[in-house]
This record gives C-alpha cells, structure tokens and sequence, in this order.
C-alpha cells in the first residue's frame, strides 16, 4: 500500500481500550501521519514486531503498567506496537545523526502503522544483512537478551548457561549472544522446538516434557528463566553453589503482579544465600542495538522469524503468541499502499 505523497494519512493498528483479547480491542483504521517531537524520527514503517510486551501494554496489566505511563483508563499509545524497522522521513528539533533516507531499527511509538515516531536515542542503522523484517524481530528482544547474558549473567567463555525458554524471542536471541561470549549452552524447550534451539548452537537440549532440568544431575553457572513460572526452589537446585540466577519472564494471569512475585522473591532472597539471584528491566537504548548489530553483521546472530502477517492481520498475531506456538518472533510486514 502506497501512501499519497499529497496526504498526510495513513493506515494503523488502532486500539481504545484496554483488553485481554487482541481481536476485541485491536483494529484496522485511517488516521493523521504523526509528526516527530524535539529528539524524535519520523519512520516510514516496513516491518514491526510481537513479542509478549506487546500484549501487556494491550491489555493494560499487570496495573503496574498503566502507571508506569502507559494511560491508567485508557491507552496512551495508538497501538502497543514499539519494535520497528524501516526508513526516515523526517527529524525533529535536536537530532543529529539521522537524515531521511536513513534505514534504521529500534523502538518507537505505535509501530503497528505506516508511519511512527521514535526517540532518536533508541533506534540506529539497520544491519546491512537483514531484511526489514529480521532488524524488526531485533530491538526490544535481543537488547533483553544482551543485557540478561551480558550485564546480569556476566557470563564469561567456558562457562555453562541454561536457558529456560530457548525457542522464543528472546530465547532464540540468548542462544546465541550467550555462544557468541564464549558459553557452553544448554536450552530448555518442548519437543517439537528441540531442533530448531539445536540449529541456533545450543550444545544441548533438555525437553522439558521428557525431562526435569532441576533433577540435581547437573549444576550450571548461571541460568537465565525467560519462560515458565518454574519455582525458586527447583531453580537453585539447578545452580552451582555462586551462580547467578537472572529471571526475565515468567508469568501468571494475575492482575496486579502477574508473576513479578517471583522476581521480587528471588530479590529478597538473594542477600542471604551464595547465589545470586536477579531480575532487570530492560534499558532500550541505540548502544547496545549497535552491540547487537555488530554481532548481526560478523554473522553471530541470526533472528530466528517464525511467522509473519501483514498489518491487517495484527490481531490474529498476537493471538499466535498467546496460543504458545510461537518459534522465535513473530514479525508483522507493513505492506505500502
């Protein structure tokens, strides 16, 4: 779909309301191009991306979220699309180092769009070996991933790292960064995945409906829990005495934590055991997208896309992430009109 040049309109993701089910709340409607703020980028949108964000900001829960900025009542944004690959248009006051014509990825505001915003602070060139869709699967999952190996793991070469949740976004993305610092690696997934967290370099796989990672027949240096809700007490059954213990998924249905008890827990506890036992919040920043896509060009990492569906069809995609069939990301092409 090709926009006009003499208009100032364009096709969105549009979403009113706060709610769990995507085809309830997310729809397809015309609206005014926006224009970029003081330090921001005006992209024209090629390719988006889900990731499990993507439902809480959706939904408006855990409530935390609405608080944090996001609309207590209502949705701020004009759709909970942040991941973004595509091409600048236009700068605001303030920004130096982007001119349009700039292919760039990183996050923005309401990328589920022909047109979104971006602070120029966290979007930066797009790797030159992707397409727009595998730079769209990049941002906002893989900089999870780097800081969880990176800043909370601290895993050095030669050590031994499992991966709970390799075959996901950001599992697929952990893989990988954690071979790429030298990390022996073994992935936690379900049968059907085991092939695919093999072909990303994982020395070894544990099914984890055949087997029990926590059985005390290995201890490993560090393990980074990007899915399940697997309790604290089985976690470090799995740790070596002085591992870290870096949580970055995990969740319940519940409104108000939505499974951060575990985390917080894990926070509380950690001052009194040899272990150590950690969560984070993620930072997206243009620094570690450049990190990111240094690996992405020397061919280290690779996005693994699972799926892609096309603008329209924005709901029925977060719908596959929440059915947990999802192999790696699911990326959304912006077609043009």
């Amino acid at each position: 779909m090709k926009l006009d040049a003499g208009t100032q309109t364009m096709t969105a993701i549009v979403q009113h309301e706060y709610g769990s089910a995507p085809e309830d709340v997310l729809r397809v409607a015309h609206f005014r191009r926006p224009a970029p703020g003081d330090g921001e980028v005006l992209v024209r949108v090629r390719a988006a991306s889900v990731d499990r964000g993507t439902w809480h900001l959706m939904a408006g829960l855990p409530y935390p979220v609405r608080v944090a900025g996001f609309g207590v009542r209502r949705p701020k944004a004009l759709n909970p699309g942040r991941c973004l690959a595509g091409v600048v248009v236009a700068t605001g006051p303030n920004v130096t180092g982007f001119s349009p014509g700039d292919d760039v990825f990183g996050t923005g505001t309401g990328s589920f769009a022909e047109f979104a915003v971006a602070p120029a602070g966290r979007v930066t060139a797009k790797p030159v070996n992707l397409s727009y869709g595998q730079a769209a699967a990049v941002p906002v999952s893989a900089v999870t991933a780097l800081q969880a190996i990176r800043d909370n793991a601290h895993l050095a070469a030669g050590q031994h790292v499992l991966i709970v949740g390799a075959s996901g976004g950001v599992g697929t993305f952990a893989v990988q960064i954690a071979k790429a610092y030298g990390a022996e690696v073994t992935g936690v997934c379900r049968t059907e995945k085991a092939d695919l967290v093999r072909s990303i370099g994982a020395e070894h796989v544990i099914d984890y409906t055949r087997e029990d990672f926590a059985d005390g027949a290995r201890r490993y240096d560090a393990i980074v829990d990007i899915g399940g809700n697997t309790a604290l007490s089985r976690l470090r059954r799995a740790l070596a005495p002085g591992g870290r213990l870096v949580i970055v998924g995990g969740e319940t249905d519940g409104r108000w934590l939505g499974g951060t008890d575990r985390q917080i827990r894990a926070r509380m506890l950690s001052p009194f055991v040899r272990q150590t036992l950690t969560t984070f919040i993620t930072s997206e920043n243009a620094d570690d997208l450049r990190v990111l896509r240094d690996f992405i060009e020397a061919g280290r990492i690779t996005p693994v896309v699972g799926r892609s569906y096309p603008l329209n069809e924005v709901a029925a995609a977060v719908r596959h992430l929440l059915d947990g069939q999802a192999r790696g990301k699911i990326v959304i092409d912006v077609a043009e009109r």
